[in-house]
């Protein structure tokens, strides 16, 4: 897996050349949210641990979004975020879509053997490390409990 951080080098130098300005700021932001955890961590991220920060700008985006939306004096902030979340998904791993993650909590509740929501835990244990990073966890834990009937 390539480095996020390079990534955005790379696809902020093209934005430069290309003269985008929206889409430079956006990479500078990206970039700059990389380089502040690095600054606080005192090291260099891995490419994992950057991909989870951009998870985390994300869903950031994401909730503003969702906040936003329907107010008509914020059209202008609304249309930034959901540019700037749609820049940030080139960057990140590919999402699963409803059906594999039902599939895949399918097979976490029969490995599990849960038969209720109280088994909850037991099977989001199993499927977390399967989804991390390609599944927003909401979605997931929404899954899970509406096949085991909750």
């Amino acid at each position: 897996m390539s480095h996020p951080k390079d990534l955005l080098n790379e696809a902020l130098k093209e934005a430069m050349k290309n003269k985008d300005a929206q889409r430079r700021d956006a990479l500078r932001l990206l970039t700059s949210a990389i380089k502040q955890v690095e600054i606080d961590t005192r090291r260099e991220l891995s490419a994992e641990e950057a991909v989870e920060v951009l998870q985390k700008e994300a869903k950031k985006r994401r909730e503003s979004i969702a906040e936003l939306q329907g107010n008509p004096d914020r059209e202008q902030q609304l249309a930034a975020e959901r540019y700037e979340l749609a820049l940030l998904e080139e960057f990140l791993p590919k999402q699963l879509s409803e059906d594999e993650i039902r599939a895949l909590a399918q097979q976490a509740i029969s490995q599990s053997g849960a038969k209720s929501a109280k088994e909850l835990g037991k099977v989001m244990s199993l499927l977390q490390p399967q989804v991390k990073g390609r599944a927003d966890g909401k979605l997931v834990n929404q899954i899970v409990r509406e096949l085991l009937g909750s």
